[in-house]
């Protein structure tokens, strides 16, 4: 009896593996044409798997040859004089041709996107031999360019698809050790101009740049603000940095690794400094960055401080309230003297935030002195000399051993003005609460009392504040 076209076909997908390397990946590409079918059918699948078999095969060194055979389309098809690269090689996407693990890019640049994100997700759960996650996170950056930064597509529709299908293939990868942070932040330069974007594609994204935000630098986060923004007219998306450092907080960079944390706190610090002078950038948003990580992610606080200086300066405008709710975000005792001193000069800086800095540093200066001061000392025999001199003037009282104990106060100069400032905080508080008192009582006699004929000018002088 004939054999039936189901079982010849059955028979063709079990043999697909052994098939040469560029019949496969037609067949892959026959089966993105075929949709559903080929899913329903389990033809696509098969093709995958055969594809992904060829790479394994490929990175293996066959038997008789040398190392430098490995990594060639020599070993896994017979006919590897009819490889051929699918991508134009005149094309700026090529200036460094693949070679060794990466022979396969050129021949799979041709492929859908989504049959490119099947094919990635299936090489990524294999971890077959030469094609590790980090050697799929280059083929889909490599795709990419090709496809979308090369200008090789021209439809938005169809570069939306490449992307977000590129980005849903890396968010299953190992992101922290296989993903390029500076590749990632080269996916975002991409899909800026997209309109649309997926909701998907654009969170996954943020998440993988979070997680490797460690690794970002200053010029990365400076990401111009999205045209026709309502109601915001700055110049950089603060908004984005802050879902990225919310992405860094939710992936567990916020306590487990404190190294992290703090190289975050520190770029994030030189981000403020940035924008800071950006007339255009709302206090709410100012805010939201400056206290947006924790407080281990900073040991000092002076960067912080000089970024808020800034803003001051640039919105003068700004009410005391407003600024007290900005200073929220630094903590006094991890000031230096010398900002917290020039804090308490601040004339930008409301009154409220100088006595509070000058308090703080007023309370670790009294710590330092208590912990110093009741410290046991170890007792000092004298010198002989020494000794024998006080045997003399105390005509041989307390002989043997003089017993000398000392206390040590390390008060340094910054320490002593530090305080001296303080003093004078304290008495211009004391004085104006006693100007508000005397003001309270004025209103209420001049409210409680009927309208008369204005009369000479009897009522004290206020007391100079600042002699």
């Amino acid at each position: 009896m004939a054999p039936s076209l189901v079982s010849l076909t059955e028979k063709a997908l079990e043999e697909m593996p052994q098939w040469p390397w560029q019949s496969v990946v037609d067949a892959v590409k026959q089966c993105q044409r075929l949709l559903p079918l080929s899913d329903a059918t389990g033809a696509y699948d098969r093709a995958v798997a055969a594809l992904v078999a060829h790479v394994a095969a490929a990175a293996a060194p066959p038997a008789g040859a040398g190392c430098g055979d490995a990594g060639t389309p020599t070993s896994s098809s017979p006919e590897s004089s009819a490889f051929r690269f699918s991508c134009d090689t005149k094309s700026s996407c090529l200036s460094l041709p693949p070679t060794g693990r990466t022979w396969w890019f050129d021949d799979l640049v041709a492929l859908a996107p989504g049959a490119v994100r099947r094919v990635a997700e299936a090489l990524a759960a294999a971890r077959v031999a030469g094609a590790d996650h980090a050697v799929v996170a280059r083929f889909l950056f490599y795709y990419l360019k090709c496809r979308v930064a090369a200008g090789a597509t021209t439809a938005e529709e169809e570069k939306k698809a490449t992307v977000e299908a590129c980005v849903a293939a890396m968010s299953v990868l190992d992101v922290r050790t296989a993903v390029s942070c500076k590749g990632l932040f080269g996916v975002l330069r991409l899909a800026a101009p997209l309109q649309q974007l997926a909701d998907a594609a654009q969170e996954r994204l943020v998440a993988m740049i979070g997680r490797k935000l460690d690794h970002a630098t200053l010029d990365n986060l400076l990401v111009p603000a999205p045209a026709g923004t309502a109601g915001s007219s700055s110049l950089y998306d603060v908004g984005l940095v802050l879902r990225f450092v919310a992405a860094f907080l939710r992936s567990g960079g916020g306590g487990d690794e404190p190294a992290r944390l703090k190289k975050v706190g520190r770029l994030v610090d030189l981000y403020l400094a940035e924008v800071a002078p950006d007339p255009s950038l709302r206090p709410a948003k100012f805010v939201e960055l400056a206290t947006a990580l924790p407080a281990a992610a900073r040991d000092c606080h002076d960067a912080l401080y000089r970024a808020i200086d800034v803003y001051f300066q640039v919105h003068a405008r700004l009410t005391d309230d407003d600024k007290m709710k900005i200073c929220r975000g630094l903590i006094y005792e991890k000031l230096s003297p010398e900002c917290c001193k020039h804090l308490a000069r601040n004339a930008a800086f409301p009154t409220r935030a100088a006595v509070q800095a000058l308090a703080s540093q007023h309370t670790v200066l009294k710590s330092l002195v208590l912990r110093d001061s009741g410290e046991q000392l170890k007792p000092v025999s004298a010198p002989p000399s020494t000794a024998g001199k006080r045997r003399d003037s105390y005509n041989g009282e307390n002989d043997g051993q003089v017993i000398l104990y000392a206390g040590r106060l390390d008060l340094t100069l910054e320490n002593q003005n530090l305080r001296s400032l303080l003093d004078g905080m304290h008495w211009r508080v004391m004085e104006l609460e006693k100007v508000c008192s005397r003001m309270k009582t004025q209103m209420t006699k001049m409210k409680a009392r009927p309208r008369r004929a204005p009369r000479s000018c009897t009522a004290r002088s206020l007391p100079r504040m600042c002699s």
